[in-house]
């Protein structure tokens, strides 16, 4: 029988916070997380009357949330000191003839805590609150049989710990067996170097070519340096005197698949026996089964080493020379921000992203797409890059590691450089990750490019037209007007949608611009109700009536359904300042392509087997084309916003490409983008006068749509640029083949020709590239005097932007910085007003002047010189 067991406070302060404890004798007494659907929860009626289980219900706490997500709502009865066990529908469990048994949607996992509420107040719990990461995976917890009462807290030391799978228990009250404690000792044993074991290659020597473990088991001695209850489950050691070698590594992570013991503690050493393993590019000792350790003396923690890159060598080469040890990055380590602080969907958690010596920049930014140096710049890429880690997932709206995280004074921009930040270097996810031993504070950021208030370009030239990407403003939260498919793309909330607005406000005013174009704006028409107007408002309500802005507004006969500029939730916007430039005409539309094909437009060939095409209907935004005229001199400006990358056209499946990013890194619906281009570079190639081009593109420097527009010819290159099939335009048939561009519109790239290929106004995945450009022709490109990508966004962390959803407490600011996830683009232009030859004057003689002697001709002589005279 297992002894009783004393209830300990393990959660008071998440206790404190919860309902006061209903009456109840039933609880929790077994719970199952085992292989597939094999999810169970035993309950146990205590007293010694039946309980009706209306009101009761079981729920999760999903990955350390503190708010309850419902599962299963309990019927019927439950006998006294009796049991009923609710088994997943899907479960392969037997229970004992007899058992008092239901199905439900336990859907629990490792991580999730499991509570039983009656009425909505919680009853019983196993698993703290909040709980920690991958806790109660795959096991089985069985109650202690004389500690059967019901707590709002969890006392891992009421519960037994059994193996995955093991269901023999279910049914019954039976006691559980504990394991029996370990008796290993290292005494006598052939101990093995932990630089052995790492030797100077990617993989251990130990660990034969095509196996992942070794043939023996090894006996390691080494300092605790850090343990890992959650990201890896086990801890790191480092040899005490190491070999002295930079080419092999002094330290090595033991797994264990769970926290490892308290009594293992940073500065303890410990020896254990296991076999070496390569666990997907992590060398490891694994001793999850048997727990082969020992504990000897406690002592100081190992120092860090500092950490850098010797020439001819990549980051990822360097890494692995200290892979498993504790590292320091100081200012030789020259470790960059390449990604600020943000979700990973590859670990599905919070971190932030390091590169050597530079950020990362997007391939086809900077190169030809296939081309060899794209080809490169992409592997290097790829091995230039160590993520920076917390144990446990971070809080929302928390850098575990830099506890004065906030959008004034604590940011972290890409292209900082990071010091003084120490940690341990692990493998997982196919790339090295480094896990944070200590906190940093905003002094430790090298600030390489800080932030400034005002773009560059904001007082030059003569006028200065900018774009802006606005992240998906809507006014929805103020009773704003509906868009054609209903849907809110933006702030939800009043203080959210305000909070957007002040920060576009503050980033337009600084700006200056005399025209700007907007994407991501709501499409809800032009009326009091509508986005545009209400930013407009909020913005002029800052500016003298000088300043002041107006809104470009197209005809009805323009309009879909007599409001809206396409069909879209969002659209694109223009707004100028009335008392610096003058509308030239009436706006215009240029629209795009759609994609219609239907199932089985299309065949390709997998493994032999011929798939046919699923039905595709894809759209883009329309854009918008407006004139003007600047001292006597005509300006036209087109704002666009084409398809986005991560949407899918039939060009994509046929590729194999609907699952993954193709091949030649530009994204889904490549094609169909071209397609755009190619109606913009027709409709366009008669404009006269100067002409901008300017938005989001949704492609990158180098990439096909930016080529066509600018100067592809494809006689000079074997990259073949083709536009989409199956395309309709203004409803009729466009192309149903896609057709091979010859050569390009010839615009000029004004950002690439003025700052190089290097330039960027968006961050994704931690590589920086243009998506937002000015395409301007040889006439407009003679008249820019400054361009500038002002990095109030794409380098900030997306913490700081309006919506509140994963921020937790983060207190938000309502400067410039996070007011979109796209830069905006200033170009300023040089439209000097014309200069007025002065009439010659008569040298008639003072005296002989009858309109007013010699004052009123030196009156008229400055007039003249002035350009004032009025002209016969």
């Amino acid at each position: 029988m297992k002894g009783l067991t004393k209830l300990t406070a393990v959660s008071l302060a998440v206790a404190a916070a919860l309902p006061m404890m209903a009456n109840a004798d039933v609880l929790i007494s077994e719970y199952v997380e085992g292989s597939s659907n094999n999810k169970a929860i035993e309950l146990y009626n205590n007293g010694d009357t039946a309980v009706d289980l209306t009101g009761y219900k079981l729920v999760r706490y999903k990955d350390g949330d503190t708010a309850a997500l419902d599962m299963v709502e309990l019927t019927d009865s439950i006998a006294a000191k009796s049991i009923k066990v609710i088994l997943h529908p899907s479960a392969a469990i037997t229970l004992p003839a007899g058992t008092d048994s239901m199905t439900g949607n336990l859907y629990f996992n490792g991580g999730d805590a499991v509570g039983l509420l009656k009425d909505g107040v919680l009853v019983d719990v196993i698993g703290d609150i909040p709980t920690p990461a991958g806790w109660g995976l795959d096991t089985t917890f069985q109650r202690n049989v004389d500690a059967l009462t019901a707590s709002t807290t969890y006392d891992a030391a009421q519960w037994v710990e059994l193996e995955k799978d093991t269901f023999s228990g279910l049914g019954t009250l039976e006691a559980a067996e504990a394991p029996e404690p370990s008796t290993f000792t290292c005494n006598g044993a052939t101990l093995t170097n932990i630089y052995d074991i790492q030797g100077a290659g990617d993989t251990s020597p130990l660990v034969a070519s095509g196996s992942f473990e070794s043939a023996n088991e090894v006996t390691v001695k080494g300092i605790v340096s850090a343990r890992s209850d959650s990201l890896y489950k086990g801890f790191f050691i480092q040899d005490a005197q190491g070999d002295g070698s930079p080419y092999t590594s002094d330290g090595i992570f033991v797994y264990l698949n769970e926290a490892a013991p308290d009594t293992i503690q940073p500065g303890t050493e410990v020896c254990v026996q296991g076999k070496v393993k390569e666990y997907y590019g992590s060398t490891q000792i694994d001793i999850k089964d048997e727990q082969k350790f020992e504990v000897g003396v406690v002592g100081d923690a190992p120092a860090a080493v500092e950490f850098y890159v010797a020439d001819g060598e990549t980051l990822a080469q360097a890494l692995e020379r200290v892979e498993g040890m504790k590292v320091k990055l100081d200012a030789g380590s020259d470790m960059k921000v390449t990604r600020t602080f943000s979700f990973d969907y590859s670990s599905y958690r919070n971190n932030m992203v390091l590169s050597h010596k530079a950020p990362l920049m997007k391939p086809t930014q900077v190169f030809e797409p296939n081309s060899a140096q794209a080809v490169a710049l992409s592997e290097a890429n790829l091995v230039n890059q160590l993520f920076v880690e917390s144990d446990y997932k971070a809080k929302d709206g928390e850098v575990p590691y830099f506890p004065d995280f906030n959008a004034e004074t604590g940011y972290i921009r890409v292209g900082d450089q990071l010091t003084n930040l120490e940690g341990v270097i692990g493998y997982s996810y196919s790339s090295y990750r480094l896990l944070a031993t200590n906190t940093i504070t905003a002094g430790d950021f090298i600030r390489v490019d800080d932030r400034t208030n005002a773009p560059t370009v904001a007082d030059m030239g003569d006028i200065r037209v900018a774009s802006f990407n606005v992240l998906n403003f809507f006014n929805d939260a103020v009773g704003g007007d509906a868009n054609p498919s209903n849907s809110n793309r933006g702030a939800l909330t009043e203080d959210e949608m305000v909070l957007q607005r002040t920060k576009i406000v503050n980033a337009l005013v600084a700006m200056n611009a005399d025209v700007v174009g907007l994407m991501e704006i709501a499409n809800n028409g032009f009326g009091e109700l509508s986005a545009i107007q209400n930013l407009v408002d909020a913005l002029n309500a800052e500016l003298t009536d000088e300043q002041a802005y107006r809104f470009v507004e197209i005809e009805d006969a323009d309009k879909y359904d007599g409001k809206y500029i396409g069909s879209d939730a969002i659209t694109v916007g223009m707004l100028y300042r009335p008392a610096r430039i003058s509308l030239n005409g009436a706006a215009q539309v240029i629209a795009t392509p759609e994609q219609h094909a239907t199932a089985g437009a299309q065949t390709r060939d997998k493994n032999g087997v011929v798939e046919s095409s699923p039905s595709y209907s894809v759209f883009q935004r329309h854009s918008l084309v407006q004139s003007f005229t600047i001292n006597d001199e005509k300006l036209t400006v087109v704002v666009n916003h084409l398809k986005s990358k991560g949407s899918g056209c039939i060009e994509d499946w046929a590729a194999f490409n609907e699952n993954s990013e193709p091949a030649d890194l530009q994204g889904k619906c490549n094609a169909f983008r071209v397609s755009a281009a190619k109606v913009l570079g027709d409709s366009l190639k008669d404009v006269d006068g100067d002409l901008l081009v300017i938005g989001d593109l949704n492609a990158y420097g180098k990439e096909d749509p930016v080529a066509v527009l600018t100067d592809y010819d494809a006689s000079a290159t074997d990259h073949v640029i083709r536009t989409a099939s199956w395309t309709t335009l203004d409803g009729k048939v466009y192309e149903r083949s896609g057709s091979v561009i010859e050569k390009g519109y010839g615009l000029i790239n004004l950002n690439t020709q003025m700052h190089g290929a290097d330039t960027y106004s968006y961050s994704y995945n931690g590589e920086l590239g243009n998506l937002d450009h000015a395409l301007g022709n040889a006439s407009l490109a003679a008249k820019v005097v400054g361009i500038d990508d002002w990095h109030i966004n794409s380098v900030e962390s997306n913490l700081f932007e309006y919506g509140s959803k994963y921020t937790g407490d983060l207190v938000k600011s309502e400067n410039a910085f996070s007011a979109s996830d796209h830069d905006p683009v200033i170009i300023a232009l040089s439209y000097p007003a014309p200069v007025v030859t002065p009439e010659p004057v008569d040298p008639v003689e003072p005296e002989k002047k009858s309109d007013g002697g010699s004052l009123g001709y030196f009156a008229l002589m400055l007039l003249g010189a002035l350009g004032l005279r009025r002209r016969s």
